[in-house]
């Protein structure tokens, strides 16, 4: 690039390269807050993939007291209880809650497994029983 005829020789028309420090420091902002949204998301899949067989561990501990009742001999009871039950090495809490419905001649059973000590809930099944 020539320079102006009336303006002696300097710096200021020579062409500039490279990035001024504001952009520098945004550039740095959206490299940090990507970084920060990857991280919180593999521990959240991290998370996910701890928990997954203790739930897994759990269902099994409802779909148990499910099949029990199926196979026992009498129409179930109205009312709760709550049982341990062990799968994997793992203690789980059954509650199991059995209410009537508006046919008398069917159950509703609601079953949840607890973690033990806690209320947390692992797991919950419901299903409708008939009389045999």
């Amino acid at each position: 690039m020539a320079p102006h005829p009336t303006c002696p020789p300097c710096d200021a028309h020579r062409p500039q390269w490279g990035f001024t420090l504001v952009e520098v420091l945004v550039a740095l902002v959206i490299v940090a807050m990507a970084a920060l949204a990857a991280q919180q998301a593999g521990q959240a899949l991290l998370r996910a993939a701890q928990r997954q067989p203790e739930q897994w561990l759990a269902q099994l501990c409802a779909h148990n007291a499910q099949v029990a009742l199926r196979l026992s001999p009498g129409f179930p009871a109205l009312g709760s209880s709550r049982s341990a039950c062990w799968q994997g090495g793992v203690e789980h809490i059954v509650e199991l809650n059995i209410d009537p419905t508006p046919n008398p001649s069917f159950r509703r059973v609601d079953v949840r497994v607890l973690q033990p000590g806690s209320e947390v809930v692992l797991a919950q099944l419901t299903t409708v029983l008939g009389r045999h």
